[in-house]
């Protein structure tokens, strides 16, 4: 197959003729995506720090609603723009304190506003950013290999069955894990900053755009690659917003930015359901994962 393919959208009409499940890979895919993520960060803080649910107790609660709204998305016969957006938020969410429980610990660092503790339960496994990546990166690839031995496809246009569309979502989960756990990194450790985080990863999602055009590159790869990447995307862009400005952030908060990120959200997946129920044609496709 082309490349070129990929731009002119050449292949788009064939998902038409499978009851599809998942969404064209678009440019608005990757904006909704990076716009999902990035609320995931500032949702996911404001129940477990501003709120002061912590993080266990958020986690336990937005994994219940992953396991909801993935049943929704999985009970469905056919691609719904509102199911799809619904689940990735969650995953989204539910992997930032995921994240933040693995990786984090009581220690006053992690605490906001004067708290000296955040809600019921373990505050933290204290595992740190090295040993809480490595073990999401082990599940993660565990995921990629039992899913190779099944035989079914990795490209998201094909996927049709349960079988498949579950061990996508599972490595949806964990890569939204990972993501926000090389975010928070990038963001408190790195000596990068929010901004400069921020800044290191478009550039490494600008040099997957460039690879497409390299031959003996997959695209398949180039694909959960970039859904890996733009999940610290959303973690530095959110820490961005809501950090206080004394340690680089915009100090916005997290309720006025989740808020602010919910309704663009909101817009965007209304305008793919509107879309959606149009039958739009042919669209042009970045960072599609074809091979």
């Amino acid at each position: 197959m082309e490349k070129s393919e990929f731009l002119t959208g050449a292949n788009a009409t064939i998902s038409k003729n499978v009851m599809k499940k998942l969404p064209e890979v678009t440019l608005a895919f990757w904006i909704m995506k990076i716009a999902a993520t990035t609320l995931g960060e500032t949702a996911g803080d404001l129940f477990a720090q501003t709120l002061g649910l912590g993080y266990f107790l958020t986690t336990v609660a937005l994994f219940l609603v992953f396991v909801v709204t993935l049943v929704v998305q999985l009970r469905s016969t056919r691609y719904n723009p509102f199911f799809y957006w619904t689940v990735i938020l969650s995953t989204s969410m539910a992997g930032t304190t995921m994240s933040d429980f693995m990786n984090r610990d009581a220690s006053a660092k992690y605490l906001s506003g004067g708290s000296k503790s955040l809600g019921w339960g373990p505050q933290g496994l204290g595992l740190g950013y090295p040993t809480g990546a490595a073990i999401l990166v082990s599940l993660l690839i565990a995921i990629f290999v039992i899913w190779k031995f099944t035989g079914l496809t990795f490209s998201i246009r094909d996927i049709v069955t349960f079988r498949a569309e579950a061990l996508f979502w599972s490595a949806i989960l964990v890569s939204n894990t990972l993501g926000t756990s090389v975010g928070d990194f990038l963001s408190d450790s790195s000596g990068l900053g929010y901004a400069g985080g921020a800044l290191l990863v478009t550039g490494l999602l600008a040099g997957l755009l460039a690879l497409m055009w390299v031959p003996v590159v997959p695209n398949v790869l180039l694909f959960w690659i970039a859904f890996v990447l733009t999940r610290p995307l959303g973690a530095t862009v959110g820490d961005f917003l809501t950090k206080p400005a004394a340690k680089g952030g915009l100090d916005l908060g997290t309720a006025g930015s989740s808020v602010a990120l919910l309704m663009l959200l909101i817009g965007l997946v209304g305008y793919a359901q509107v879309r959606e129920r149009r039958g739009a044609g042919p669209r042009n496709e970045v960072l599609a994962e074809n091979s």
